[in-house]
């Protein structure tokens, strides 16, 4: 890992163009095939976060999971422009209810 960490968003123009504004690189992607081949390569450059519409990351669960155990990079999903559709706050719910074994959201 370099010792600066990278950023980068994954999505479709619109929801994402407003992290191009704050420096952030942004990867334009709606087709499942790229949007896999966008969080590959990512890794693959040692990119530490990867920001991801929830829209674009329930195209391509698996390659969201084979990323799960490992430290580099957390795949966060994010709301697009239309709003959530709950996947982020699965993902939390998920988790804790690993963590403690209870739902306690």
């Amino acid at each position: 890992m370099s010792e600066q960490a990278k950023l980068a968003v994954i999505g479709d123009q619109d929801s994402i163009m407003v992290f191009q504004a704050l420096g952030v690189r942004t990867v334009y992607a709606n087709a499942a095939k790229d949007i896999e081949k966008a969080i590959h390569a990512l890794a693959k450059e040692e990119t530490a976060v990867i920001y991801i519409t929830e829209q674009a990351a329930a195209l391509v669960p698996e390659a969201i999971e084979k990323y799960k155990t490992e430290p580099f990079p957390a795949i966060i999903p994010i709301p697009n422009r239309f709003g959530t559709n709950g996947l982020g706050m699965k993902g939390i719910q998920d988790n804790i209810e690993k963590a403690i074994g209870a739902d306690i959201l």
